[in-house]
């Protein structure tokens, strides 16, 4: 477990720029250490512990590309059609009996490897068979042709993933290629995650008229267990500092991360960052960002620790934004930067400068073919239902000021967040 120490994001000036925020976690933050061999089927997400070379080629012999006839190159006809005898017939796993003997052909299937002699193969779309026993092969096909050597996708002792590497499904496809059953991942990174105000209660327990159900804790449980934690939910803290210290103090001995929701803006009733300071080392980030100003990040014994605010929305973005990339650093891997799709504005909008700003919008296609972002018609930080309605966000950078119907936006669709 990566051990910090108290003052490393240690920050006096005013609001943090986005991209400073990112530089810090990606500067001072350490990925774990210790790892584990897991089944392939069960690798997908993981995060590579090794750098893994290919012991074999790919492909591990030459093989047909195609569905047609081998010949030897030397044989394929210039100037005019030919007819050759047909000697063999080589099916995907299976080889040829013998080598092509010269002025003959072998019939072949897409896979099956290339009989002794042969490095050519006609497509069997442009072959006239004339009677069984012999075929007419046209002029003009070049030596070589619709033949996959060995080695041609991956030679034997290419890297072919790094140490730190997430795996995708294609990076479990290329490991099974190269005959792996099992393969060395870093351990999941452990999330600790709870929900903090007298003001919210667990769906399911009964709730006063001044209440709402926490939803906060389940979302960003959600969203770092699909960036491959392993998350202990430790429920909602009320407004209780000792309480709160008391839980941060333990869970920063057993835990990668501590992540909160709410508690963490100046009110007198946020009680995290009083906790926070009690038992460990905070500097309380106000990060120009529009949802979700109030981002706190600190160190409880060496284990980080990151505030996020109270209201689902601001939430979610300050995830996804901050939370995220330092959720993938600490797992061991490196964060890949958010890509805007450029898309066409069909709003206005004006915001303040030197302060980044993600506008909740749904698309859709205008009759001359271009995608246009559709921003939600309300505002507001608590807004559910602005998430689910929409899409994604698009992305106004600290230099812009306003936005006008026609523009070009940058968009951010949230299936490409997690």
């Amino acid at each position: 477990m990566a051990q910090l120490s108290d003052d490393c994001f240690a920050f006096n000036g005013p609001l943090m720029p986005v991209s400073e925020v990112l530089s810090l976690l990606a500067s001072r933050l350490m990925g774990v250490d210790e790892h584990e061999v897991v089944p392939l089927a069960s690798a997908d997400g993981r995060v590579l512990a090794h750098d893994l070379a290919a012991g074999i080629p790919l492909p591990p012999f030459t093989n047909s590309a195609v569905d047609g006839y081998a010949v030897r190159g030397a044989d394929v006809p210039v100037e005019a059609a030919r007819s050759f005898p047909v000697t063999d017939y080589v099916q995907a796993g299976a080889q040829a009996r013998t080598a092509l003997a010269p002025g003959h052909a072998i019939r072949i299937f897409t896979g099956a490897p290339m009989p002794e002699g042969a490095d050519t193969v006609f497509m069997q779309e442009d072959v006239a068979v004339e009677s069984e026993g012999s075929a007419t092969l046209p002029p003009g096909l070049k030596r070589g042709s619709n033949v996959r050597p060995a080695g041609e996708d991956i030679p034997v002792g290419r890297q072919v993933l790094q140490r730190g590497h997430r795996l995708r499904p294609q990076d479990i496809a290329v490991a099974a290629a190269l005959g792996q059953t099992e393969i060395g991942v870093l351990r999941r990174l452990k999330v600790a995650i709870f929900s903090t105000g007298n003001e919210i209660v667990a769906p399911g327990r009964p709730r006063g008229q001044a209440q709402l159900f926490d939803s906060n804790r389940f979302m960003l449980s959600a969203m770092a267990s699909r960036l491959g934690c392993a998350v202990t939910d430790l429920g909602i803290l009320g407004d209780d500092q000792a309480r709160i210290a008391g839980v941060l103090q333990e869970a920063a001995t057993t835990h990668d991360l501590i992540l909160t929701s709410g508690g963490v803006s100046t009110g007198e009733a946020d009680y995290v960052k009083a906790s926070v300071e009690s038992v460990g080392s905070l500097v309380f980030w106000r990060v120009a960002i529009k949802p979700g100003r109030p981002v706190a990040m600190g160190v409880i014994a060496g284990t980080p620790f990151i505030g996020l605010p109270g209201n689902p929305v601001a939430s979610f973005v300050t995830f996804a934004l901050i939370a995220r990339p330092a959720i993938i650093t600490l797992a061991g891997s490196t964060p890949v930067p958010i890509v805007t799709t450029p898309v066409r504005a069909a709003f206005g909008y004006r915001k303040k400068a030197g302060r980044r700003e993600y506008v909740r919008v749904s698309l859709r296609q205008a009759a001359d073919g271009i995608h246009e972002a559709i921003k939600f018609p309300r505002e507001g930080a608590g807004l559910l239902s602005s998430l689910v309605d929409t899409d994604g966000l698009v992305e106004l950078e600290e230099s812009v000021t306003e936005v006008k119907a026609g523009d070009i936006v940058g968009f951010v669709a949230y299936a490409n967040l997690f």
